[in-house]
């Protein structure tokens, strides 16, 4: 008898033994299982990262810099809070529905469609031309986008975080400079779809103005600056305006610079363009301009453009500051068609 109660009492706790094994292999398990397979918001949230992002050119020429080297930037994840230096770009973000924008240089004259940015919901990081350093560096930023009036402080802006990309268009490639930006932003946010559903309708107006640049013989594009005229031609800041636009330059020999050449009234009459188009960069840095009144002075009203009603005066926000953009690309077209057809 005392044999069966040993045999009894031994069967017990082998049974016992065996069912707390399984349960640690099934908690073992479980737990394997969950750390092997990461939750699908986690894989929706990392999908495409690490991502490695070239700037929209390799390298720019500063008188106060020399030459700056814009070196790839490797995201681990998709940005939180963004700095945008470049209207051209923040109206890109803008457009495809980015969140996360937390620093615009708000002492600039912003362009009425980004006039929201100007709210106390971002912080003010300075104007384009000087960056408020010691206020970037307190939104710790994981991304900061220049272009090239920022350039001269690519160096000082990667000490704060090494996530800098330069993302302006350039005058000797615009169309191209002005693609990969809108790229960049696709690929960093994830809206490839929405951005080239916008550059298709970009590229419709551009076909568009094609058909109506065809109907002039000779243009000429000033930009207007406190009573002061500059002339551009081709391979120009506003070179896009004859090379992709199509309208036919009165002449090509004008100085190439980012202002523009020297430019007088009598030049105007001596060209004599069937269509005279004049940025306001008065009005683009927030003074008062006389643009009209200057502009329309005995000399200019003897050229074909004044007596064909055919002088155009683009806005100067948009066209002096903030272009490079999804919207604003398509908005300067817009306002030609408007004042031509």
């Amino acid at each position: 008898m005392k044999n069966f109660k040993l045999l009894t009492l031994m069967l017990a706790m082998l049974v016992f033994v065996l069912a707390a094994c399984n349960s640690n292999n099934e908690s073992t398990d479980s737990n394997t299982s969950s750390e092997a397979e990461p939750s699908n918001e986690t894989e929706t949230t990392q999908e495409g990262y690490p991502l490695t992002i070239s700037s929209t050119i390799s390298q720019s020429e500063s008188e106060e810099a020399g030459t700056i080297l814009f070196e790839d930037v490797t995201l681990e994840k998709m940005p939180e809070k963004i700095v945008v230096f470049d209207y051209g770009f923040l109206d890109t973000l803008d457009t495809l529905g980015v969140e996360g924008i937390v620093g615009v240089p708000q002492d600039s004259q912003l362009p009425e469609h980004l006039t929201k940015y100007s709210s106390d919901d971002y912080v003010n990081v300075g104007t384009l031309k000087e960056p408020l350093f010691e206020d970037i560096a307190e939104i710790q930023p994981d991304v900061i986008f220049i272009s090239g009036r920022q350039s001269v402080f690519y160096e000082q802006l990667k000490e704060i975080t090494p996530n800098v990309i330069f993302v302006g268009a350039t005058q000797d490639d615009y169309w191209n400079t002005f693609l990969k930006s809108v790229d960049i932003a696709g690929q960093i946010f994830g809206k490839e779809a929405e951005a080239q559903e916008h550059v298709a309708e970009i590229e419709a107006a551009i076909e568009e103005i094609k058909e109506l640049s065809g109907q002039f013989d000779n243009t000429l594009v000033t930009m207007y600056n406190e009573g002061k005229l500059s002339g551009f031609s081709t391979n120009s800041r506003y070179g896009y305006i004859y090379d992709i636009y199509g309208f036919v330059p009165v002449t090509e020999d004008i100085e190439s610079s980012s202002h523009g050449s020297n430019f007088g009234f009598e030049a105007i009459l001596e060209f004599n363009p069937q269509v005279l188009f004049v940025i306001d960069r008065t009005a683009a840095i927030g003074d008062v301009s006389n643009i009209e009144s200057d502009m329309e002075n005995d000399i200019v009203k003897q050229t074909t453009a004044y007596k064909d009603n055919r002088i155009v005066y683009l806005d100067g926000p948009l066209w002096y500051l903030g272009g490079g953009g999804l919207q604003s690309e398509l908005a300067k077209i817009q306002e030609i068609l408007n004042e031509l057809k």
